[in-house]
C-alpha cells in the first residue's frame, strides 16, 4: 500500500492533485515499454512550485520521483516505484513565442502538436517530430533527446534546445541552464577540465547518438552547454519545470517521393546518397510493415523523401530531382495532401503495427532504435537479420534511414523463463552488434531499463563510470528515477508480462485474434497512446477521451486497468473490480479503437466481455435490462405505438420510464413507428430479380421504418428482389453492448436457425452498428458455429451491395452538398469506401466528419452519460452540421447519429437510402 505519511505531506504541499487510489497508481505503471514498476503515488503538479515541493517531501521520505509526460517512452524510463510527476494535466502551456527570435517558452506537458500549432501562424514549427507528435510533451522529447522524421534536415531536440529551468531533487531554488554554466551544481565546471581527454575521444560521431549522458556537451569548445548535456538523461538528474527552444521555418509546400527498391538493404544503401539534395525526410520501410494495398510503387522495400519548397511547383520539381537521382526499382511524386497522409500513416503507426507479425505473433520493442553511420546501414541490416535468423527471432525494421536509425519489434517471447533468456543472450549479441558497426545502443529512445544495463559495451567501464559520477553531481541522493542510466536495473527485471496469469482466463468471446486468450487481447496494448489524441480528425478514436481529457477515459488507460485486474496485485477483485467497471462506463462501445489503434485494441468487446463477468449472478443497473433488451420491449409495443406515442411525449408516465429505465430525464424518448418495415414488407409484392435479403434491424423496423422502405426502393431500382428473413431475428447487438454475453448467444443462436435456408444469400443491413455486430460480434461469439461465419460473410451495407452485385446501376443525379457523419461502427468494421464511390456517383458532394455522435446506441441514453455524450457530438458532428450551408444535405446511416442530431440540435438527417429514393421518385 502507499505511504500514507507521504501521500498526505505531499497534499498539504502541494496545490495539484495527489492521488494514491487503485486507478491512478494503474494507470502509471507502464509506458510504452516492456517493462512494469508500481508508483505509491501520482502527483499533478500545477506550477514548478509544486514541482520543487513534491521533490522536497520526496526526498525528506526517501522517496524517488519519476518525471512522466505522454508516457510513450519505450525503454521504459517513464515508470517507477515511488512517486510519478504527471505533467500532462496542468503544466500544458506555451508561455510565450517569440516569431522574430524563433523561440518558444513551453512548460514540460505542453503536447508537441500544440506547440506546433501556435507556430503554424507565424511559417514555424518544431523540428523533431517522433511519430507520437500528437500525444507526446516537450518534457518527455527533452528526456529522451527525441528526434523524428525530420532530423536529417532539423535535428534533434538537444539541436533545438536553448535553455532549461530545472528543479533538483529536494527542491530547492530552481536553475537555469544553458550555454555556459550560469547555475550549475558545484563542481560540474571541474568534473568537466578533469576529464577533457576522455569526453574528447571517448562518442562515436553518428547523428543519432542518444545512449548514455552528452558529457561531450561540457566540453569547451562545445559551450560548454549543461542544458544539452541534460537533454536526453531520462529524468535521472534534474526535472524540467520549462524550456526555451527553437523554431524553424517551415516550407510553403511538400512533396514526396517514394522509392521503391528490392528489399530493405537495397533502400537503406541508397539513402545516404540522398542526403545531398537536402530532404526533409528520408524514411524506410520493407514489404512486412505493409499489410494493406497502400499504392506504393513496384518493390519490397520504400524510402519516403520528403521535400519542401516554397510553392507546391517548386516543392514537386525538388522531388523529382530526388527520384531522378535515386537508382530506384520504380518510384513515384505524391504531392496531394490526402495522399501524403495516407501514406506516412503507414509509417507513423508502424510502433504499433509491427507489435504483431503477419500471421499474428506478438513482437515487442527492446532493440526498437539502434543508429549506425548512415553509410553502414544497409552492412548492419544484413548482420541484424542474420543475428535474428541464428536466434529463431523475427523482426520488422523500418525507420530513419537518412539517419541511420532503426526501429524494430522482435517477436520475443516474454513469457516463459527460457524466452527471457534467450531475450537477454540476444540483447548482449545485438549490443555486440552495434558498437561493431560503429554504432550507439540507442538512436532515439533512451536507453532506459532495457539498453543502459549494456553501456559499457558501447562506452567502456571508463566513461560509464563518468555517467555516475555525473549522475551524482545532480542527484547526490540518487532519488530521481534510479535504476534508469546509471547504475541500471538488468534488462530482463520489472516486465510487465511476469504478473500476467500463466493459464488462458476463462472468456465468453472468442478473441480469434489472440488465440482465444484474454490476457494476449488485453497486451495488445502497448501503450503508444495514439487514443490520447485531443486532435478531432477522420478518425473515431477514443471519444471519451477527447471528452475527459483523462487517461481513465482512455483506450490505453482501460487497457492498462484491464492488464493490472489480471495481474491482481493493485486491482485485488478481479471481474468484480470497480475501478475497472467505472472506466469502462464511460467506453462507449464505437469500435473505433480496432481500427485507428496501430495495435488493433478492441476495448468494445473487452468492455462487453467485463461487464458479463462484473455482474454475473448480480443485480445489474436499470438501463442494462431497459435498453439492453430493446429488440424484445419493442416487439412488445409495436401494437400499441399510438397510445404510446402520446404518452411518451412529456408527463409524468414518461419521467416514470425515464426513472425506471435508467434513462437521462433530459433525453426524449423515441417515437415509435406506427407500422413496422416489416409490416409494410409484408404488402409488397416480391419482384422478379436475383433476391437479395434485407435485414429489419430493430431501430429501422421499429423507429426508422422510412429507411428500410427507401433501401427497398433502392434495391427493386436495380432489378433486386428484397426479401426479409423470419421473424424474430437479431444481430444481439444491445445484449452485447450491455454484457449480456449469454443472452445474446441464444438470441444469435436463434438468428442462425431462423436463418440457415436463405445462408449465402448476400445480406443488406442498414444500421451500420448491427452491420458490425453480424460481421465480428456474432462469430467471436459463436466461433464453433460455421453458420456464423456463413452470415457473417454475407452481411453487405447497402452501397456494397449495390457496387458488388449492381456494378450497372446508376443512382440518380442529385447534385447538392451533404454534411453529417460517418457512423463510427461503419468506420471501424465495415469501411466507407464503396459509400464515397455512391455518393461521387450521385452528386452529393462534400465529406462527412469523422468521430463519434456520443448517442451510440444506450451509452448516451443512460444517466449519467449525458454530458459527455453532448462533449462527443460537440467535436466533429454538431460543428461540421452548424456549418453547413443552406441546401446541404445532412448524411447519418446510423439510427443513433440521426437520433443525437435531431435531439441536440433540432435537424433531421436521412439515411443515404432515403436519398437515393427521393431521387428515384423524382
Amino acid at each position: 500500500m502507499p505511504a500514507t505519511d507521504l501521500v498526505r505531506e505531499l497534499a498539504q504541499a502541494v496545490h495539484g492533485d495527489v492521488e494514491s487510489d487503485v486507478t491512478a497508481r494503474a494507470l502509471t505503471t507502464m509506458d510504452a515499454s516492456n517493462y512494469r514498476r508500481v508508483p505509491q503515488a501520482v502527483v499533478a503538479p500545477r506550477d514548478a512550485e509544486d514541482v520543487a515541493e513534491t521533490l522536497r517531501v520526496c526526498r525528506e521520505h526517501a522517496t524517488p520521483v519519476t518525471p512522466r509526460g505522454g508516457g510513450t517512452s519505450i525503454a521504459g524510463q517513464a515508470t517507477g516505484a515511488g512517486v510519478v510527476l504527471d505533467f500532462t494535466r496542468y503544466m500544458r502551456r506555451v508561455i510565450a513565442l517569440d516569431p522574430a527570435a524563433r523561440t518558444a517558452v513551453v512548460q514540460p506537458g505542453v503536447v508537441l502538436d500544440d506547440l506546433c500549432a501556435a507556430a503554424a501562424p507565424h511559417g514555424l514549427t518544431f523540428g523533431p517530430d517522433p511519430s507520437t507528435h500528437s500525444r507526446c510533451t516537450l518534457g518527455g522529447m527533452i528526456g529522451n533527446n527525441s528526434c523524428g522524421s525530420h532530423s536529417v534536415a532539423w535535428g534533434t531536440t538537444a539541436d533545438n534546445l536553448r535553455s532549461l529551468r530545472v528543479v533538483r531533487y529536494g527542491g530547492g531554488e530552481a536553475l537555469h541552464i544553458g550555454r555556459g554554466l550560469p547555475d550549475a551544481p558545484p563542481g560540474l565546471p571541474e568534473f568537466a577540465a578533469a576529464h577533457l581527454a576522455l569526453l574528447r575521444t571517448g562518442f562515436p560521431e553518428l547523428p543519432r547518438r542518444i545512449s548514455g549522458y552528452a558529457l561531450d556537451a561540457l566540453l569547451p569548445e562545445n559551450g560548454p552547454d549543461p542544458a544539452r548535456a541534460l537533454c536526453g538523461s531520462e529524468g535521472t538528474l534534474a526535472v524540467v519545470t520549462e524550456a526555451t527552444v527553437a523554431l524553424v521555418g517551415t516550407p510553403g509546400a511538400r512533396a514526396l517521393a517514394v522509392l521503391g527498391y528490392a528489399d530493405e538493404t537495397a533502400a537503406a544503401e541508397a539513402a545516404p546518397g540522398l542526403l545531398p539534395y537536402g530532404p526533409l525526410t528520408v524514411e524506410g520501410m520493407a514489404a512486412d510493415l505493409v499489410r494493406e494495398p497502400a499504392g506504393l510503387p513496384r518493390g519490397a522495400a520504400w524510402l519516403f523523401v520528403e521535400t519542401g519548397g516554397a510553392t507546391p511547383a517548386e516543392a514537386r520539381a525538388h522531388a523529382a530531382r530526388v527520384l531522378r537521382a535515386a537508382d530506384a526499382l520504380d518510384g513515384t511524386v505524391v504531392t496531394g495532401p490526402a495522399a501524403m497522409r495516407t501514406l506516412w500513416r503507414i509509417r507513423e503507426d508502424a510502433a504499433g503495427t509491427a507489435t504483431r507479425m503477419p500471421d499474428g505473433t506478438e513482437a515487442w520493442p527492446g532493440w526498437e532504435d539502434c543508429a549506425v553511420p548512415p553509410a553502414r546501414l544497409g552492412p548492419y541490416l544484413r548482420d541484424f537479420r542474420a543475428l535474428l535468423a541464428e536466434h529463431g527471432l523475427r523482426g520488422t525494421p523500418y525507420g530513419h534511414f537518412g539517419d541511420g536509425c532503426i526501429h524494430v519489434r522482435v517477436d520475443f517471447d516474454l513469457l516463459t523463463e527460457q524466452g527471457v533468456a534467450r531475450f537477454r543472450r540476444f540483447s548482449e549479441e545485438q549490443a555486440g552488434l552495434v558498437v561493431a558497426h560503429g554504432g550507439s545502443l540507442s538512436g532515439e529512445h533512451g536507453d532506459g531499463q532495457a539498453r543502459a544495463e549494456l553501456l559499457p559495451r558501447m562506452y567502456g567501464d571508463a566513461m560509464v563510470d563518468l555517467f555516475t559520477r555525473f549522475k551524482d553531481l545532480w542527484d547526490p541522493d540518487g532519488g530521481l528515477n534510479p535504476g534508469v542510466l546509471a547504475r541500471p536495473a538488468r534488462l530482463d527485471e520489472n516486465l510487465r508480462f511476469a504478473v500476467l496469469p500463466a493459464r488462458p482466463v476463462d472468456v465468453v468471446f472468442g478473441y480469434p485474434h489472440d488465440g482465444g486468450d484474454f490476457s494476449a487481447a488485453v497486451r495488445r496494448c502497448v501503450g503508444v497512446a495514439k487514443c490520447r489524441t485531443a486532435k478531432a480528425g477522420p478518425d473515431v478514436m477514443c471519444p471519451s477521451f477527447r471528452a475527459t481529457g483523462e487517461e481513465a477515459h482512455s483506450t490505453r488507460g482501460r487497457a492498462r486497468l484491464l492488464h493490472e485486474m489480471l495481474a491482481g496485485e493493485i486491482v485485488t477483485d478481479g471481474w468484480r473490480s470497480t475501478e475497472v467497471r467505472d472506466a469502462l462506463d464511460l467506453c462507449l462501445s464505437c469500435k473505433g479503437c480496432r481500427t485507428d489503434c496501430p495495435a488493433g485494441v478492441d476495448m468494445a468487446t473487452y468492455k462487453a466481455e467485463f461487464l458479463h463477468h462484473h455482474y454475473e449472478r448480480r443485480l445489474r443497473p436499470a438501463a442494462h435490462y431497459a435498453m439492453g433488451g430493446l429488440p424484445r420491449w419493442l416487439r412488445m409495443a409495436a401494437p400499441f405505438a399510438g397510445p404510446l406515442n402520446l404518452l411518451a411525449r412529456g408527463g409524468p408516465l414518461a419521467a416514470l420510464v425515464k426513472r425506471l429505465g435508467g434513462i437521462d430525464p433530459r433525453r426524449t424518448l423515441p417515437v415509435l413507428a406506427r407500422q413496422t418495415f416489416r409490416a409494410w414488407a409484408r404488402t409488397r409484392t416480391p419482384g422478379a430479380g436475383p433476391a437479395v435479403v434485407l435485414w429489419p434491424d430493430t431501430f429501422t423496423d421499429h423507429l426508422s421504418p422510412e429507411a428500410g422502405r427507401a433501401a427497398f426502393r433502392v434495391l427493386e431500382s436495380a432489378g433486386r428482389s428484397p426479401v426479409l428473413p423470419g421473424r424474430g431475428v437479431c444481430c444481439g447487438l444491445t445484449y452485447v453492448s450491455t454484457g449480456r454475453l449469454d443472452a445474446a448467444r441464444a438470441v444469435m443462436s436463434r438468428t442462425l436457425d431462423r436463418t440457415e435456408a436463405s445462408l449465402g444469400t448476400p445480406v443488406v443491413v442498414l444500421e451500420p452498428s448491427c452491420a458490425a455486430a453480424l460481421r465480428t460480434d456474432l462469430p467471436e461469439l459463436l466461433p464453433d458455429d460455421p453458420r456464423a461465419a456463413r452470415l457473417a460473410a454475407s452481411v453487405r451495407t447497402l452501397a456494397q451491395y449495390l457496387e458488388e452485385y449492381a456494378p450497372e446501376w446508376t443512382p440518380p443525379r442529385l447534385d447538392r452538398p451533404v454534411a453529417g457523419q460517418t457512423h463510427c461502427h461503419q468506420h471501424a468494421v465495415l469501411g466507407d469506401d464503396a459509400e464515397r464511390r455512391l455518393r461521387e456517383k450521385a452528386g452529393l458532394t462534400g465529406e462527412l466528419s469523422g468521430g463519434c455522435c456520443g448517442l451510440a446506441g444506450n451509452f448516451g441514453f443512460e444517466k449519467g452519460h449525458f454530458d459527455v455524450s453532448v462533449a462527443c457530438a460537440e467535436d466533429q458532428l454538431l460543428p461540421a452540421v452548424r456549418a453547413a450551408e443552406p441546401g446541404t444535405e445532412l448524411l447519418a446511416d446510423g439510427y443513433s447519429c440521426r437520433t443525437q442530431l435531431d435531439q441536440l440540435a433540432g435537424r433531421r438527417a436521412r439515411h443515404l437510402a432515403e436519398v437515393l429514393a427521393e431521387g428515384l421518385d423524382g
